[in-house]
C-alpha cells in the first residue's frame, strides 16, 4: 500500500512555531520545503528570515534565484540581508557578485567589510583583503583575527605575528581564536620566545584552560621541541580531546620519539577517544619509523574498522609504512585498492620500489601515470630518479632527469642531482660525476659529495677517494661517515699506516663512528643488537647458532673480509668481531626464533658492511629463507645467493 509522505507542518500552529520550523529546515538543508508554499507567508512578514535561506545554498544557480526572489520581497535592500547574501556569495567563491553588493550597500558596517576580507582570505586572494583592510574605517576583534588566520594559514607567519603585536598596540583583545592562530604562527617560525610571551598574556586573562588556546599552545611548544611544556599544557585542560592526543602524539613523532607516540596512542583508546585521519596518519608513520610491522598491521585493522581505509593521506602512509616494513607486496595491494589518481600517493608508491630496488615497476608506474594525463612534479620525479639510481637504470634515469628540465621546466634540487650523481657512480663515471656536481646550478651538500665518495670505493677509484673525502669532511668535520669510508678504502689497499693516521686524526677531533646496530621484530616486540653485544637473554643458543652457520656458508666460498676491523687484532679476533657484527646477531635470533619458511626482516641503522653482505647471502643460500635488510639507504632482498641490490649499496 502506497504511504503519503507526512504533510509539513501548517502555520495554524501560530506564527512563532512557524518561523521555527522555517530556521529547521533550512538548517537542516531541506530548502525545497522551506520554500513551500505555507512558508513563503513567514518570509513576506519577516525578511531577515533570508539569511537562513541563504545559508543553505550550495550552488551559485540556485542562490542567484534565492536572490532575485529576495530582491523582488524587497528584503535584498536591508543591510542584514544583504550582508548575509555577500557572505553566500563570497563563501561559494563568486567574489565579483560579493564586491559588486559591497559597493551598493549605502553605509557599510564592519560586519560587511568582515565578509569581504573572510571571503578574498578563504579564495586565496591576500592581497585584496589587505588592501580592504588598510582602507576600513573602523575594525573590531573579528577583522584582526581574520586577518592574523588568513595569513598563517598561508604560511606568512611573520606577517601575521606582526599583525598580532599591531592588534595588541591598539588595545584589542584577542578571543580564543587568534590566540589560536597566533600560537600556530609562532610554531610555524619556531618563534618559542614569542610564544612564551603570549603564553604569559595567556595566563594574565585567564585563558590557558580554554580548549582552544590550550590545544594550539601545546602545539606551539611541541613544534619548538619543549615536549614536556606542551604535554604540561595539556594536563591542565579540563578534559582531553582527540586534537590534545593529536597534539602530543604528532609532537613526539617529529621528535623522534615514535615509541613515546604509539604509548599515547593506547592511552587515547584506553580512555575512549576515537581516532581521525590526523591521529591514524601520524601513528602510521611512527610504525613506519620503527618498522614495527605487527604493530603496523593492528592499526591498519583500525583504520579499516573507523572507515578512514580510503582516505589518500591514510593510504599513503600505509604503502610508506609497508615498504619500511619490508613488505612491498602489502605496498601495492594498498596501493591497488584506491581507485582515484594522486600524485602524492603514486610517488609513494614508486619510491618503495626504488626503495626495494624495483627500478622498472617504478617506471611503469611512472608511464601509467603519465598515460592517464597526469603531471608530475618535483617529488614524484625524485621518487623516480631515486629508484633508477638503486636499480642501475642510467639510460631511463637520464631520460626522465632530461623530462624533468626540459619537458616540464621544473627546477631540479641538490636531490634530485645526487640521484644523477649515483647513477653515473654506479656506471662507473665518476669524472662525469664530479664534473656534474662543480656544474650545477645548486650548492652541493655533504651528502652527494659522500655519494660520489662512496661511489670511488665501490670503483676502486682511490686516488680520487681521497681528494673527495676532503670536500666531504669541509662540509661537515664531524661527521664519522667520509672517515669510516676512507678508513675503508685505505684498508682495501693494506695502506695500514695511513689507517691508524686516519684514526688517531679521528681521536684527537673526537670525531665518533657510530656504533652500528640491528633490530627485530617479534611478536610485537622489537628486539636489539649492537656489534660485540652479549647481553641478549639468549646471548649463549646466538653465538653457538652463528658459529654453525659460519661454518656453513665457509663450505660455500665464504672468507672473512679483514679489512672490515682493525688491523692491529690477531686473524682470530678479527674473525669473532666480524662474526658478532650487529646484523648477524639479529639474523641468527630471528633464525632462532621464527617458523620455518617466515621471510627474516632485520633492520640496520648504518649501511651493511661488504662481509656481512657477503655472508647474508650465502646464508640465504644454504637456508633456502629469504632475508630482507633494510639499511640506511634501502632494503636489500637476499634470496639464493642473490641481492636484489646487485652488490652497488
Amino acid at each position: 500500500m502506497h504511504m503519503a509522505r507526512p504533510a509539513l507542518k501548517t502555520l495554524t500552529t501560530g506564527p512563532p512555531e512557524a518561523r521555527g520550523e522555517f530556521i529547521r529546515l533550512c538548517s537542516s538543508g531541506r530548502l525545497k520545503d522551506a520554500l513551500h508554499h505555507p512558508f513563503r507567508d513567514v518570509l513576506w512578514s519577516e525578511p531577515t528570515l533570508f539569511a537562513h535561506v541563504f545559508r543553505a545554498c550550495r550552488a551559485i544557480p540556485l542562490l542567484r534565484q534565492i536572490h532575485a526572489f529576495a530582491a523582488t520581497c524587497g528584503a535584498a535592500a536591508d543591510r542584514f540581508t544583504t550582508n548575509n547574501l555577500m557572505l553566500a556569495y563570497a563563501d561559494l567563491g563568486d567574489l565579483p557578485t560579493a564586491c559588486s553588493l559591497f559597493e551598493r550597500i549605502p553605509k557599510p558596517n564592519v560586519m560587511s567589510w568582515n565578509i569581504l576580507i573572510g571571503g578574498y582570505i578563504k579564495n586565496g586572494d591576500l592581497g585584496s583583503a589587505r588592501k580592504l583592510f588598510d582602507e576600513m574605517p573602523m575594525r573590531n576583534v573579528a577583522t584582526w583575527n581574520a586577518m592574523v588566520a588568513g595569513l598563517t594559514n598561508a604560511g606568512h607567519d611573520e606577517d601575521s605575528l606582526g599583525f598580532f603585536l599591531a592588534m595588541r598596540r591598539e588595545g584589542l583583545h584577542p578571543d580564543e581564536f587568534g590566540l589560536g592562530s597566533v600560537f600556530r604562527c609562532c610554531a610555524g617560525l619556531s618563534d618559542l620566545v614569542s610564544g612564551r610571551q603570549v603564553h604569559a598574556y595567556v595566563l594574565r586573562c585567564g585563558m590557558d584552560i580554554d580548549m582552544c588556546v590550550g590545544n594550539s599552545l601545546a602545539h606551539m611548544y611541541m613544534r619548538c621541541g619543549c615536549l614536556a611544556e606542551g604535554e604540561a599544557v595539556l594536563k591542565a585542560l579540563p578534559s582531553l580531546t582527540v586534537v590534545s592526543f593529536n597534539t602530543t602524539i604528532a609532537g613526539r613523532a617529529q621528535h623522534g620519539d615514535s615509541e613515546g607516540a604509539l604509548e599515547y596512542f593506547s592511552m587515547m583508546r584506553g580512555v575512549g577517544i576515537a581516532a581521525d585521519v590526523v591521529t591514524f596518519v601520524s601513528i602510521i608513520t611512527c610504525c613506519s619509523d620503527l618498522a614495527a610491522l605487527a604493530q603496523g598491521q593492528q592499526v591498519h585493522a583500525q583504520v579499516i574498522k573507523a572507515g578512514v581505509d580510503k582516505v589518500v593521506p591514510v593510504i599513503t602512509c600505509l604503502v610508506h609504512m609497508y615498504s619500511r616494513c619490508g613488505c612491498l607486496g602489502d605496498s601495492e595491494r594498498v596501493y591497488s585498492g584506491y581507485c582515484g589518481s594522486d600524485l602524492f600517493l603514486l610517488s609513494a608508491m614508486i619510491s618503495a620500489c626504488g626503495f626495494h630496488g624495483q627500478g622498472h615497476k617504478a617506471v611503469e608506474l611512472f608511464k601509467q601515470m603519465m598515460n592517464a594525463g597526469a603531471r608530475p612534479n618535483e617529488v614524484t620525479f625524485l621518487a623516480l630518479l631515486y629508484a633508477c639510481s638503486h636499480s642501475g637504470l642510467k639510460d631511463e634515469g637520464l631520460e626522465f632527469f632530461e623530462l624533468m628540465t626540459k619537458t616540464y621546466g621544473l627546477q631540479p634540487s641538490v636531490k634530485h642531482y645526487t640521484c644523477i650523481v649515483d647513477l653515473l657512480g654506479r656506471s662507473g663515471c665518476l669524472d662525469e660525476a664530479e664534473a656534474l656536481i662543480l656544474s650545477m646550478p645548486v650548492r652541493a651538500d655533504g651528502v652527494i659529495w659522500k655519494t660520489l665518495l662512496s661511489a670511488c670505493k665501490t670503483q676502486k677509484n682511490f686516488d680520487m677517494a681521497e681528494r673527495i673525502a676532503e670536500r666531504v669532511i669541509e662540509f661537515d668535520p664531524r661527521d664519522s661517515a667520509p672517515y669510516v669510508l676512507l678508513s675503508n678504502i685505505r684498508a682495501t689497499s693494506r695502506r695500514w699506516g695511513d689507517v691508524s693516521e686516519l684514526r688517531k686524526n679521528m681521536r684527537e677531533k673526537n670525531v665518533r663512528k657510530e656504533p652500528g646496530v640491528s633490530w627485530v621484530e617479534l611478536k610485537g616486540q622489537v628486539h636489539q643488537f649492537c656489534t660485540g653485544d652479549k647481553s641478549h637473554p639468549r646471548q649463549g643458543e646466538i653465538n653457538e647458532y652463528l658459529e654453525e652457520m659460519m661454518a656453513k656458508i665457509r663450505q660455500c666460498g665464504y672468507a672473512p673480509d679483514m679489512s672490515m676491523v682493525f688491523h692491529d687484532m690477531e686473524d682470530e679476533e678479527k674473525e669473532v668481531s666480524l662474526t658478532h657484527h650487529s646484523e648477524k646477531l639479529a639474523i641468527a635470533f630471528a633464525f632462532l626464533s621464527l617458523p620455518e619458511g617466515v621471510p627474516i626482516r632485520i633492520m640496520k641503522n648504518l649501511r651493511v658492511c661488504d662481509d656481512c653482505h657477503v655472508a647474508i647471502k650465502l646464508m640465504s643460500q644454504v637456508t633456502g629463507r629469504e632475508i630482507v635488510v633494510r639499511d640506511v639507504s634501502r632494503f636489500h632482498h637476499f634470496r639464493d645467493g642473490k641481492c636484489s641490490c646487485g652488490d652497488y649499496w
